[in-house]
């Protein structure tokens, strides 16, 4: 997995990326809860390393019970592109599955609601936006910084920035 080491940690994060096996269930909840929340020059999206045909039934209705509708949504396959693009990805409890991405990497590791009951599949859900929102909430913080502070972090003058 990637590290801060691997990039600037203080450039600005623009595009997060969600990963998890099937693309069926957490990251796709992810990605919605994201777009819900996170300021517009902030995208995300989604994939998994071994997508499957279509998203779990269970996660369609829990997200259409917070008013999201992902009906029309269909799993894919992470691409080189996307990896390259990330600022910033989040597997999912994907384990060995979870591929490598050049960036900074956070694991959050979370049930997945492939077969689970209705119940549990909430759980995942209300649990995941609670991850979505503190992520957002780090990622402006970071968003918000000065260049010059972080010119200063790297060593350099805000001239040299």
């Amino acid at each position: 997995m990637g590290s801060d080491q691997d990039r600037d940690v203080h450039r600005p994060i623009k595009y997060v990326l969600f990963v998890c096996r099937h693309n069926a269930g957490r990251s796709q909840i992810a990605q919605a809860f994201f777009e819900r929340y996170a300021p517009p020059e902030v995208r995300a999206d989604s994939a998994g390393s071994e997508p499957v045909e279509a998203l779990w039934p269970e996660v369609i209705e829990a997200m259409r019970e917070v008013g999201i509708d992902l009906s029309d949504r269909k799993p894919k396959g992470l691409t080189v592109e996307m990896q390259r693009r990330a600022d910033l990805a989040v597997t999912m409890g994907c384990g060995d599955a979870c591929p490598y991405v050049p960036t900074t990497v956070e694991d959050w590791d979370l049930p997945d609601p492939a077969g689970r009951p209705l119940s549990e599949v909430r759980a995942v859900r209300d649990l995941i936006e609670k991850r979505v929102r503190e992520l957002i909430a780090r990622i402006e913080a970071l968003n918000a910084r000065p260049a010059a502070d972080a010119a200063f972090d790297r060593g350099k003058s805000p001239q040299e920035a």
